[in-house]
C-alpha cells in the first residue's frame, strides 16, 4: 500500500518489513537439523556450533532492518518534456542518519532500476524514467527501497513510496505549417517566418522539435550529422498565435499545431503572443515566454 504523496518521506520502522529469502530458509532448517543432532547426542560442539550460527542470523536480521530504517527520500527537479518523449525524475536518497548503508535498491514495479551505497552523511540521486503519452501532469510510479544485506538471508523492504513530484509535459507538435497570421514587423510588412533579408547565423545540433525544412541537407550529405540552418539580423517581428484561427480541427490538434508554432516563433527570434480561451500571453520571446505559452497549452482543459 502506497503513502500519501509528500516531498519527503523518512522511513520508519512502521514503514519496513522483512521475510527470509531462499538461503534464509535453508540457514533456518539447519539450525533446526543441528539443534535436533545436539540434543540426540547431547553434543556440546555442535550446540556451540548451533548457537553461534543463531546469533549470526539474528545479528544479520538487525542488520538488514537498520539498512533501511531512517533513510530519506525526497524529490529533485524534473525538466518539461513533449508528449510521446521519456520523463526524467531526479530522486534523492539521503543518509543523513545512521552507519553506512550497502546495497541498498531501488524498485520501480517489482523491477531493480539502481543499487547504491551510501556512507554516514551521504546522498545520491537516482533517475527514474517513464514514457509520456499526454500532455499535462505526469507523476512518477511509486518506488520501493529493500535490501538484502549482509548475508542474503533475509528480504526487507518499505512501502510503496509516492512524491509529490510532477512532471509537465508539453503537447506533442504537430508538422510544420505556415503562420495563418501577419508577422507585424513594426510596419514591415510581412514576410514569413524566415524573411530573405535575415542574415545566415551558423549551424546547430538538430533538436526534437526542430522544423524539417531548417535542416541543412547540404551538411548531412557531407556527412556531418542532422544540422539546423540559424538566422538572425533581420528584423523583429510580432506574430499571434491564436485558437480561433485554427478551424476545422479537433482539441488536441490546434495544441499540436499551436506548439509547433511557439517553437517555430521561437527558433526564428521573433516576439509572439498567444490567445487561447480564457487566457491571453502578450507578444515576447525567450525562453521563460516560451515555457509558459507551452505550459498554458499543457494544461489547458479537455
Amino acid at each position: 500500500m502506497a503513502r500519501p504523496p509528500s516531498a519527503e518521506v523518512v522511513l520508519g520502522r512502521r514503514q519496513l518489513y522483512m521475510l527470509p529469502t531462499g538461503y534464509g530458509l535453508v540457514f533456518a532448517l539447519v539450525l533446526m537439523v543441528l539443534l535436533l543432532v545436539a540434543i540426540n547426542y547431547d553434543n556440546a560442539l555442535v550446540y556451540a556450533l548451533t548457537f553461534w550460527l543463531a546469533a549470526i542470523g539474528i545479528v544479520s536480521m538487525l542488520s538488514t532492518h537498520r539498512n533501511l530504517l531512517g533513510l530519506r527520500l525526497s524529490e529533485g527537479p524534473c525538466s518539461p518534456v513533449f508528449a510521446g518523449d521519456n520523463a526524467s525524475f531526479q530522486l534523492r536518497l539521503n543518509n543523513s542518519h545512521g552507519p553506512r548503508r550497502l546495497r541498498v535498491s531501488i524498485e520501480q514495479a517489482k523491477r531493480q532500476v539502481s543499487c547504491v551505497d551510501l556512507r554516514a552523511g551521504e546522498q545520491t540521486c537516482i533517475r527514474l524514467e517513464r514514457g509520456s503519452d499526454r500532455r499535462g501532469y505526469l507523476a512518477p510510479p511509486p518506488v520501493v527501497l529493500s535490501t538484502r544485506f549482509p548475508l542474503g538471508l533475509l528480504y526487507a523492504w518499505s512501502r510503496r513510496v509516492a512524491l509529490q513530484q510532477r512532471c509537465l509535459v508539453y503537447p506533442r507538435p504537430a508538422s510544420s505549417a505556415p503562420l495563418p497570421v501577419t508577422a507585424e514587423a513594426r510596419g514591415v510588412p510581412d514576410r514569413g517566418l524566415h524573411p530573405e533579408g535575415e542574415d545566415f547565423l551558423g549551424l546547430r545540433e538538430f533538436r526534437r522539435g526542430d522544423s524539417p525544412r531548417h535542416v541543412s541537407w547540404k551538411a548531412m550529405a557531407r556527412g556531418r550529422g542532422m544540422l539546423i540552418k540559424q538566422f538572425g539580423g533581420g528584423y523583429r517581428a510580432s506574430v499571434w498565435l491564436e485558437w480561433e484561427a485554427l478551424t476545422g480541427m479537433a482539441t488536441e490538434e490546434r495544441l499540436g499545431q499551436l506548439c509547433r508554432w511557439v517553437l517555430d516563433c521561437e527558433r526564428a527570434g521573433l516576439q509572439y503572443g498567444l490567445r487561447v480561451p480564457n487566457k491571453t500571453l502578450a507578444p515576447a520571446n525567450g525562453e521563460e515566454h516560451r515555457h509558459r505559452c507551452l505550459a498554458a497549452l499543457a494544461l489547458f482543459p479537455g
